[in-house]
């Protein structure tokens, strides 16, 4: 009777943790079996929308049909189609595919549907053309251990997510047309509104966050029409919010915009001639269509050959889905009342966005104001050429254009929260060496540090992500980053300009902005178009 009753407490106890192990929600499409990891409960790969291939190639997301049984929630589902690395060729990354519309959900385990949990969305960057869900540097279990639920999307990328073609143009003309990659978000959205509370999440506590790429994309849904009403907070990191990083180029038309001279539809025509397909009709069309993916990812070149025409499509103001850029809705006072988090990182990138390859060049950028820059770049003439193009190229950006967008929304007293990451880690100091670096903010969001070739981790570096983890999540919950324990993050008011900067040292503190004179300097020189 002992071996017995050993042997039944064995077995009940293995089927406890066999139910642990796979958490089930029924929802109105079918039932998802998904794992838990100690006190974090994972669903992946769940499709909110259809196989975009074949004839669903440059439509908008279609309905996901409902499923008999159990369908398996373990695996993460293929990452959108990209470029591999190292490139080879044409060869498209091997964890990629264009079936790709999949999300990823953590929450606490042993929640209920009434649990009523924060949502929060986060949006992958990447350029547009790289990037996934499923990037083990996104896990939400940290989230979900603040008692948030934290949902990861795929969007598709490249030519597959942002497209135009003259017969495209005319096909299903009731459709919106052109950016599938912002449609796929929004279609996510929607899946999310309609089935989350299934899952134990408030589909009326929805926050939105994403980084560069992702950052732009929070810009535009707070600006498209299509997205009013599914969600509720947004957080953008490094994500600009003026015209040179947002949509900007027109769909069907020339236009003498400075940041994009070519309309969407002339660059798709010339990324058909590229692969021999003449015309613009329908015929043409199915030509495209009948590419392989990787000639569509084409090895991510943006040109049909050195010095040739352009062939990449990125966002599009399409005027039906994207009918204006966040720079132009904020200036006209179009502002959501949505609270928002919003910063940048303190020296983003050392190259790129500018052509100057000397201190004249770059002072010269701001025409008859180049004195006023000296001043604030270069006081005394000893600031190294590389930082001082840093300074320029993150301010110009990333900085300016948060602040910017946070006086936006503080006029309309809408409650905006600004933020500059200056930490680095000591392991990264010699990488970095003019400060925290574009992206570099994110495993601290996420307080899920990765060492960088094989360099410990900090008891510093566990706090700063203790602290930013926190922060995140706070705002999820209340629309307020403030909370017991953390130092004081003030409200954006443009006439104090105070800020919360995460800072060299990885202590957090609430005060005016240390490089004020230098936003102004790039404000006065966007106004009055010498710097763009």
């Amino acid at each position: 009777m002992k071996y017995f009753l050993l042997g039944l407490s064995l077995f009940i106890n293995c089927s406890i943790h066999a139910q642990e192990a796979a958490p089930t929600v029924k929802t109105s499409l079918g039932i998802l079996k998904g794992v838990t990891e100690g006190d974090v409960s994972i669903f992946k790969g769940i499709p909110y929308a259809a196989a975009p291939t074949g004839a669903n190639r440059w439509r908008p997301p279609q309905p996901f049909p409902a499923w008999q049984g159990i369908r398996d929630a373990t695996k993460f589902g293929a990452d959108p189609a990209q470029m591999g690395f190292p490139r080879d060729g044409n060869k498209i990354s091997s964890t990629s595919a264009e079936d790709c519309l999949f999300l990823n959900i953590w929450r606490p385990a042993n929640v209920s549907p009434n649990s009523k949990l924060p949502v929060m969305v986060w949006i992958y960057g990447g350029a547009f053309v790289f990037g996934s869900g499923a990037q083990p540097g996104y896990s939400g279990v940290r989230f979900a251990k603040q008692g948030v639920m934290l949902i990861t999307i795929n969007y598709r990328l490249g030519r597959l997510g942002f497209f135009a073609f003259p017969a495209l143009s005319k096909e299903k003309p009731e459709e919106f047309k052109g950016n599938y990659a912002y449609m796929d978000q929004i279609a996510a959205l929607k899946w999310i509104q309609e089935h989350i509370s299934a899952f134990g999440g408030d589909p009326k506590n929805v926050t939105i966050f994403g980084e560069s790429a992702g950052g732009v994309s929070v810009q535009s849904l707070l600006t498209i029409p299509s997205a009013r009403g599914l969600f509720h907070k947004a957080i953008v990191e490094s994500g600009g919010g003026r015209d040179g990083v947002l949509t900007g180029k027109s769909i069907n038309k020339e236009n003498a915009d400075r940041y994009y001279p070519v309309s969407a539809e002339i660059i798709g025509v010339n990324f058909a001639k590229k692969h021999g397909i003449e015309g613009t009709d329908a015929a043409a069309l199915a030509k495209l269509r009948g590419l392989s993916v990787e000639e569509i990812i084409d090895g991510g070149q943006e040109t049909d050959g050195p010095g040739g025409a352009p062939i990449y499509s990125g966002p599009i103001l399409d005027g039906k889905l994207v009918v204006e850029t966040a720079q132009s809705a904020y200036n006209a006072g179009r502002v959501p009342k949505v609270p928002l988090m919003i910063g940048s990182n303190s020296a983003e990138i050392e190259a790129g966005f500018i052509n100057a390859n000397s201190k004249e060049e770059l002072l010269n950028l701001f025409g008859d104001m180049a004195a006023e820059a000296k001043a604030v770049y270069d006081p005394d003439g000893t600031t190294d050429f590389a930082k001082m193009r840093t300074m320029v190229i993150t301010d110009k950006v990333w900085a300016e254009p948060a602040r910017f967008t946070a006086k936006a929304f503080a006029s309309k007293k809408v409650p905006a929260y600004v933020y500059l990451f200056s930490y680095v880690s000591p392991s990264s100091q010699q990488r970095m060496r003019f400060g925290a670096a574009h992206a570099s903010e994110i495993s601290y969001v996420f307080d899920n540090i990765a060492s960088r070739d094989g360099a410990a981790i900090t008891p510093k570096d566990q706090e700063v992500a203790k602290t930013m983890n926190t922060y995140w999540a706070n705002f999820a919950k209340t629309g307020n980053p403030n909370g017991a324990g953390l130092p004081q993050w003030p409200v954006y008011i443009t006439q104090k300009a105070e800020i919360l900067e995460i800072q060299a040292d990885g202590s957090a503190v609430g005060k005016p902005d240390p490089v004020k004179a230098r936003m102004d300097l790039v404000e006065k020189a966007v106004a009055t178009g010498n710097l763009y």
